[in-house]
């Protein structure tokens, strides 16, 4: 008889980024949530890189914020290092990131779970998902036995499915930071006819910084007034300072010369790597004609002496690590805390989810964050919304919550996943979505705050003040067309300042603004009705006047687009029976079973014939 632990309406397994956000969606949308995870002291944890964001991944956290989740108003209150990278690029590729405090981070997050309503944490291994005869989920079984009877659950078990590390020829049974592996889940997945694969990815060893020679490095500093992730939060904080150094010939002579001893490179390892974030070793081999590789040393919080090295992923054995860390510019001495390694766990195929997140064979089991195929804590919080807010509206009877590719970084990101698949774990890049200059960091509370406010994740309060911010950056931007400057000395000099040709009649401001080299600053002096604005709304002044051209294309492609992504596919269409289509492209759709048209066009194999036949086909059925 079974042992029944109570009832929930939803259960989340796992309390990384995807988990934390799923649970927290689903409970502030009103429903009992249960969030189980094998460590309470794991909660939030940053097992590789102490940072959030970076490039791509700031836009995510951002979208998350718009929409409501809880990561960027995390890292801003945890930031111990503020960066905007890409400022010398155009504003589509400018990205935040923000190296935080690890332990400040989790408690936060640990934080966050325990204080919201309707959410209840426990420490626990889920064991298997529970089905009722119609094969709909129905509950969640413990390692121990214990089943806990839910209407949903969301996966986001991260690398923890039957996880092993590596370093050199040591392998060990283990999680992230030597934490417990989850070694049941598998089986009860395999036994629903989920497809599942073998991933790997490492991460580098963590320094004492009390033995790092400080001196021969480049200093990194932060930004002070730098922005941070989440809208109208304040500025965060950048009091810690990072350095840079470098590999050199020595580094990679010790490397070449132990790849025998590489997991790597022996076969044991079998899961595959993220190719965007190869192991040091990897690197060397790959790119033999560099002479040295960046290395980034951040630390991992304020009260602590460990530090970071970006950049030195590696699976190699502890002593060769040694070796090579000594032969480091400023490491020579260095004492490691930690040693790298690499991971290998179960993941799902995430062809076998549809875009809200759920298992096409299972109904009630969504999925998100590493277990379906991604890197990254924000492309698995991204994810971990997503998946929340349905599997609550699942149980809450309403209609299911998706984003397009138009919609950003996350529709491109979940989109990918489930149209396309992957064949390693993905990341997020910007040159991955095709409306990037459209759906850039600054404006994800214009794009996906409305979202936000329909959930009832965003208070009106809140979606106000973002109404207000882009209406004043309106009426700037008109007040600038309609105010002209005469050609005088002083406005002339601050143009040759600028790098940029004097003017001989007078000219509306805009214009000026229009210039690449000219800044909103620099016309200040000359300005003399300016309004007193806050940055973010000079900022959306500065970029919709500058790209307005790129900005009204890609507008238009976005409704261009649209047409396709609303024309939808009806789900009892029989694709093996399409003979306009060519063979792999029935098979692929029949495998796939795209909701619209536009994702169906996405799909690898089918082509822009194969979308014509569709469509001639979609026609003489609408007509008939």
């Amino acid at each position: 008889m079974a042992r029944i632990g109570g009832k929930y309406d939803i259960a989340v397994v796992g309390a990384g980024h995807a988990g934390i956000e799923a649970a927290l969606a689903a409970a502030r949308l009103g429903c009992s949530v249960l969030c189980l995870c094998t460590c309470l002291d794991a909660i939030g944890n940053l097992p590789c890189n102490p940072s959030i964001g970076g490039t791509a991944k700031g836009q995510l956290v951002r979208e998350i914020d718009a929409l409501g989740g809880e990561m960027a108003r995390a890292a801003d209150a945890t930031c111990i290092q503020f960066r905007m990278l890409n400022r010398g690029k155009g504003p589509a590729v400018y990205s935040p990131r923000a190296q935080v405090d690890r332990m400040a981070y989790r408690n936060y997050m640990k934080h966050a779970l325990e204080t919201c309503p309707g959410l209840t944490l426990m420490q626990g291994e889920a064991a298997e998902v529970v089905v009722d005869e119609e094969g709909k989920v129905s509950g969640i079984r413990l390692a121990s036995g214990l089943l806990f009877e839910v209407q949903a659950i969301v996966l986001a078990t991260g690398t923890y499915l039957k996880s092993m590390t590596f370093a050199g020829e040591m392998a060990t049974h283990s999680g992230p930071d030597g934490m417990l592996s989850a070694d049941r889940l598998t089986a009860s997945l395999e036994q629903l006819g989920l497809p599942l694969r073998r991933f790997k990815t490492g991460t580098p060893a963590r320094l004492d910084g009390r033995t790092i020679d400080y001196s021969r490095m480049e200093v990194q500093q932060g930004e002070p007034d730098g922005e941070g992730f989440s809208f109208g939060s304040g500025t965060p904080l950048s009091q810690a300072v990072c350095y840079l150094t470098y590999t050199n010939q020595n580094t990679h002579d010790i490397i070449r010369a132990a790849l025998d001893r590489s997991p790597l490179f022996s076969g044991t390892i079998e899961g595959v790597g993220p190719r965007y974030c190869p192991s040091i070793e990897d690197k060397v081999v790959r790119f033999p004609e560099k002479g040295r590789h960046q290395l980034f040393l951040e630390p991992c919080g304020l009260e602590t002496a460990e530090v970071y090295l970006q950049g030195l992923s590696t699976s190699l054995p502890e002593d060769v690590q040694l070796d090579m860390l000594h032969s480091i510019e400023g490491l020579e001495n260095v004492t490691v805390m930690r040693f790298g390694y690499a991971i290998e766990y179960d993941c799902l195929d995430p062809l076998c989810l549809t875009a809200t997140l759920e298992t096409k064979t299972v109904p009630g089991l969504f999925a998100a964050g590493q277990l379906c195929g991604s890197s990254g804590y924000e492309e698995a919080a991204g994810q971990g919304f997503v998946a929340g807010v349905n599997a609550a509206h699942k149980v809450l009877g309403r209609a299911p919550f998706t984003l397009a590719r138009t919609d950003g970084y996350i529709g491109t990101l979940i989109d990918d996943l489930v149209t396309k698949g992957t064949n390693e774990p993905y990341r997020m890049m910007t040159s991955r979505s095709e409306y990037r200059l459209t759906a850039r960091q600054d404006n994800a509370d214009q794009r996906l705050m409305g979202y936000g406010l329909m959930l009832g994740l965003i208070s009106p309060e809140r979606y106000a003040g973002m109404e207000e911010k882009y209406e004043m950056a309106k009426k700037e931007i008109s007040r600038l067309k309609k105010t002209s400057v005469p050609p005088t000395e002083q406005l002339n000099s601050i143009l040759e300042g600028c790098g940029t040709t004097p003017v001989a009649t007078g000219i509306p401001l805009l214009d000026l603004l229009k210039r690449p080299q000219v800044t909103y600053a620099d016309l200040a002096p000359v300005d003399t009705e300016r309004p007193d604005l806050r940055r973010a709304v000079i900022e959306q002044v500065e970029i919709q006047v500058k790209y307005e051209g790129y900005i009204k294309r890609g507008l238009k492609e976005i409704e261009e687009q649209k047409r396709l992504e609303d024309r939808l596919l009806p789900e009892d269409i029989d694709y093996l029976s399409l003979h306009l289509l060519r063979t792999e492209a029935r098979q692929k759709l029949d495998a796939i079973r795209p909701r619209t048209l536009g994702q169906a066009g996405r799909i690898s194999g089918v082509s822009p014939a194969d979308i014509g036949g569709l469509i001639v086909y979609l026609s003489s059925r609408e007509g008939k």
